[in-house]
């Protein structure tokens, strides 16, 4: 175990890269099952999340390489375990990913009963009806799902919600079917386009990705092609609103500026002037009052889900008060009692966080209880006063690669040290 010490009160300066995007890398390492040949996928973060997908594949079958160029070989068209175990993946949302593929591809599935961090529920009641609409028989237990299909038949599927996972699900499961298949309804992340783009590079046939509706018309093989991850857009706003909360000045590059509008948008109604380049975003918070402005989070385009924590650390020392509301995950206010152990005012009513600026907040032993939360209390440790102790940040290396070097880049002062029992 380990744990952040961050002295705070430094403005942050200088310019720092994004990383490869966690939520793009998964999808696109599970649909590795799908292809034919040996897959090379460049600019995946490290992180822990990608090393357990990884492994994943790896217990299942695939052939895994690592070249000096950075990029990654996967050749899974041999698998030969068609099982999502659940030691591995238990704490990793992300495993469901490899449920589509594996039944499409190999007509048969065992998929651990998926994790990850604890905000609240994340049914994947819509995978499973919608790959039982296109013929596979599913059981489960307590761990697992257990999925088969002789084949599987194309289908008209509208979600009840929008869901990533699930978008991402059916998308891969019907790349492989005969016919033409419908998703409806359909999330319109970047990541959802970004994994369409790379299924489309491979030889499928995917129309409307990053719209409601997207169509698939089935193909007989896909042949592995070679892909650089897209940017993360959250670790870009993360560091943006760094920038902001340190009356600093910030460039965030390698970054398409249009996955983050919001973010930008957001930023400049607090009062943080913003500079917008080709592939990069600039903050410069040193001469700004920052004001309070209402969140609500929303799929995309809307405002991100996982920069809530974020914007509502930047709230807390903002002028003005402000109302917060969570809309897509109901168990997403975790970090509220951590920030307000450093001096925030915050009311909580369900859903909506009340948020009243104070003038500072004052360092304190805090306790991260999921990932976008231990971001949002590093952002409450660079402005703090005096010294903020961060626990449990493993949730924070599933998201951030490096997060203490590319602060301390910018004139933080954020030490990673060991827990001694």
């Amino acid at each position: 175990m380990e744990r952040l010490i961050i002295k705070g009160g430094n403005h942050l300066t200088g310019e720092v890269d994004c990383s490869g995007a966690k939520n793009a890398g998964l999808p696109i390492l599970a649909s590795t099952i799908l292809l034919d040949g040996s897959a090379f996928i460049g600019n995946l973060p490290h992180l822990q999340d990608i090393t357990t997908k990884l492994e994943l594949l790896n217990s299942m079958g695939s052939a895994i390489n690592f070249h000096e160029d950075g990029f990654i070989e996967i050749d899974s068209s041999n698998i030969v375990v068609p099982e999502a175990r659940y030691e591995l993946v238990k704490t990793m949302r992300a495993s469901i990913l490899v449920m589509g593929p594996l039944v499409a591809k190999y007509g048969k599935a065992k998929i651990s009963q998926p994790g990850g961090c604890d905000i609240g529920t994340r049914p994947i009641d819509f995978h499973l009806a919608g790959l039982e609409q296109m013929g596979a028989e599913i059981t489960s237990d307590s761990k697992y799902i257990y999925l088969k299909a002789k084949k599987l038949t194309p289908i008209d599927f509208e979600f009840p919600k929008v869901s990533v996972t699930g978008t991402e699900n059916l998308m891969m499961a019907a790349t492989l079917i005969d016919g033409v298949t419908v998703l409806r309804n359909c999330a319109k992340e970047p990541e959802v386009l970004e994994l369409a783009n790379y299924l489309n590079s491979c030889g499928a046939k995917i129309e409307g990705a990053g719209e409601s509706n997207i169509t698939i018309t089935g193909v007989k093989s896909l042949k592995a092609d070679r892909w650089n991850v897209l940017f993360d857009r959250i670790e870009a706003g993360t560091y943006l609103v760094a920038g902001a909360i340190t009356n600093g000045h910030v460039k965030v590059n390698k970054i398409n500026p249009s996955t983050i509008n919001i973010i930008s948008e957001k930023l400049i109604q607090m009062g943080v002037k913003v500079n917008i380049d080709k592939d990069s975003v600039e903050v410069d918070a040193t001469s700004s009052d920052l004001k309070a402005q209402d969140i609500f989070t929303e799929p995309f385009p809307g405002f991100p889900t996982d920069m809530q924590a974020q914007f509502m650390t930047l709230n807390t020392i903002a002028a003005g008060n402000c109302t917060i509301e969570e809309t897509v995950f109901e168990n997403r206010f975790q970090h509220v009692s951590q920030l307000r152990k450093m001096g925030a005012d915050i009311v909580l009513n369900k859903n909506k966080a009340s948020v009243t600026g104070v003038s500072n907040l004052v360092g304190a032993n805090v306790s991260a209880s999921d990932l976008r939360a231990s971001a949002s209390l590093v952002l409450a440790g660079l402005v703090g006063k005096n010294k903020t102790q961060i626990d449990d940040i493993y949730h924070i290396d599933r998201g951030y690669e490096c997060i203490e070097e590319k602060l301390n880049k910018l004139g933080a002062e954020i030490i990673r040290e060991p827990v001694v029992y």
